[in-house]
């Protein structure tokens, strides 16, 4: 992993992609990219969402005017945050966050 102070996100294997994608499936979008497109309020919520929850679902509304492929590389990049997975208008988004107690944290595989 990348030092804290480094905008780098962090990389993932193939198995620690796996193993989010199987956490992320069950999940609900928290955070909703709108007719309006990346705007500082969907970056701020879904940095206050991978702060709590360190794996969140977006949704890309179809009234957007971002496409997915220009989200999929921007919002990982504002939120200093790693994209997991992207199937139609979703993005699943991975931060690891350390401050989270032990126990909450997801734990990912070697």
């Amino acid at each position: 992993m990348t030092a804290p102070d480094d905008k780098i996100a962090f990389i993932l294997t193939g198995k620690q992609k796996k193993f989010l994608k199987g956490l992320g499936h069950h999940l609900d979008p928290l955070v909703s990219i709108g007719k309006e497109g990346l705007t500082e309020n969907v970056i701020k919520a879904a940095k206050q969402e991978l702060a709590v929850r360190e794996l969140i679902k977006i949704k890309i509304a179809n009234s957007s005017s971002l496409n997915k492929q220009e989200a999929a590389e921007l919002l990982p990049e504002a939120t200093e945050s790693t994209l997991v997975q992207l199937i139609g208008k979703t993005l699943l988004l991975y931060k690891e966050n350390p401050k989270i107690d032990k126990e909450h944290r997801i734990s990912l595989p070697h």
